[in-house]
């Protein structure tokens, strides 16, 4: 079956940068367009971008637009969210999840994504 695993999550202060991976196996990754979300305590998971297939179609949620840059490798299954200028409010858990659409096209709704990662915390501290 689909497995993701996200890594990469910790603390950091506030304007600081962290890189997510998100480790997919068990499917053929070059086929799917891949998702981030987040959630923090208290709201609903949210979206955070998206890249597909092939890295020629990237979409941001507008509070991490050019803070936050995704990337992938498909020799490697991987997915990547760079962040950086890291804001108290990024502060939530990082999930990663496989798209159920078009492999060239990023939705945004939670519903158009199947398989999600265990999701990595991150923090950003003052």
């Amino acid at each position: 079956q689909v497995q993701l695993l996200e890594s990469g999550g910790g603390l950091v202060q506030a304007g600081g940068s962290l890189r997510l991976s998100c480790a997919a196996s068990g499917l053929t990754f070059s086929r799917y367009a891949m998702g981030w979300f987040r959630q923090a305590p208290g709201k609903e998971r949210e979206f955070v971008g998206g890249i597909n297939w092939d890295g020629s179609n990237l979409d941001y949620a507008d509070s991490v637009k050019g803070r936050f840059t995704i990337s992938r490798d498909n020799a490697k299954n991987t997915v990547y969210l760079q962040m950086s200028n890291l804001k108290l409010e990024d502060t939530a858990i990082y999930y990663c999840a496989v798209s159920r659409g078009n492999k060239w096209f990023v939705p945004r709704s939670r519903a158009d994504f199947g398989s999600w990662g265990q999701g990595t915390q991150v923090t950003v501290s003052s």
